[in-house]
């Protein structure tokens, strides 16, 4: 087996955790990978993966050879990607980080339409809410929401989404409804965990700029389990619009201080500012500019 077809399985086995999710993630036999790391092992002369009945584990020798392996990975595929630039025909693997809920609301039903009009881009798409890092990570692009303010990135703005107060109407009809920004102190919220300002909400309101330290009932790193929560009737979330929005306007739940607005955040699409934009990024950045140019879910303003 070659070189580089047993650093890919290597690279593979390490990132994924284990020899069958590799396997799955190449799309090859667990027998194929695990015989291209025995290979690699063997011509090396180092154990690279400690094996046990229970885990995987990897060694320093292995720790050091992987760090090595991204990096030719990482510039084989630049290498390809090189072609594109030469022909303007966009080629080579997208590696692309995105919150995990808009992510799967509406990232996910775009990406088959992508590989449709661009076939010789493959993807890898990783949903994640913590704040990764572009560059030191190896992603492609990464989606974020948020006010923007890395001035060492490269960004496009595809869209922007307003942060709503919201509970159902079971839970305003037991606990009542908040007469301002100050009484939500005294209500059961549900907290994201990832919020710029934590517990701290904010709004504008008629009388100028007003904020709350809330004291959660839930708090939840995922904005689907919060929301799932103002749902049960458990409380008031603050929530964007692009996850509140159906729910808003069918009824299900109601903006509990109309007369105020939550924080607007810019929906961008940021690439590392080191590199120069290759024709699969750039196409990339302009499919999901398209895609998003009336978002489905701007219905409350």
């Amino acid at each position: 087996m070659d070189r580089f077809r047993e650093m890919t399985c290597f690279v593979a086995v390490v990132e994924a955790g284990s020899f069958v999710a590799a396997s799955e993630s190449l799309r090859v036999s667990k027998a194929a990978v695990s015989r291209a790391v025995v290979d690699l092992e063997t011509r090396l002369g180092a154990r690279l993966i400690q094996r046990t009945t229970r885990r995987l584990s990897i060694t320093e020798a292995g720790r050091a050879y992987y760090g090595r392996c991204k990096q030719i990975l990482a510039e084989v595929d630049e290498a390809d990607g090189a072609v594109g630039e030469v022909t303007g025909h966009p080629t080579g693997t997208l590696r692309i980080n995105a919150p995990f809920s808009f992510g799967i609301r509406h990232l996910a039903p775009l990406w088959g339409p992508f590989m449709a009009r661009y076939p010789d881009v493959a993807l890898e798409i990783d949903l994640s809410d913590r704040l990764v890092d572009v560059v030191d990570e190896g992603y492609d692009a990464v989606i974020r929401i948020s006010r923007l303010r890395d001035s060492t990135l490269v960004y496009r703005r595809l869209a922007t989404t307003r942060v709503v107060a919201c509970a159902t109407p079971d839970y305003l009809a037991r606990a009542g409804t908040p007469a301002s920004v100050e009484s939500l102190a005294e209500h059961a919220v549900i907290g994201y965990a990832y919020a710029g300002e934590g517990d701290l909400w904010r709004f504008t309101t008629p009388d100028g700029e007003r904020d709350v330290l809330t004291r959660p009932r839930l708090r939840a790193n995922n904005g689907d389990t919060c929301l799932a929560a103002a749902l049960a009737h458990q409380g008031i979330a603050l929530q964007p619009d692009f996850m509140a929005g159906d729910d808003l306007a069918a009824g299900r739940l109601v903006d509990v201080l109309p007369a105020c607005r939550g924080p607007e955040l810019g929906i961008y699409a940021v690439y590392p500012s080191r590199k120069h934009l290759s024709v699969k990024v750039r196409v990339l950045v302009d499919f999901l500019a398209e895609a998003f140019a009336q978002p489905p879910w701007q219905t409350l303003s």
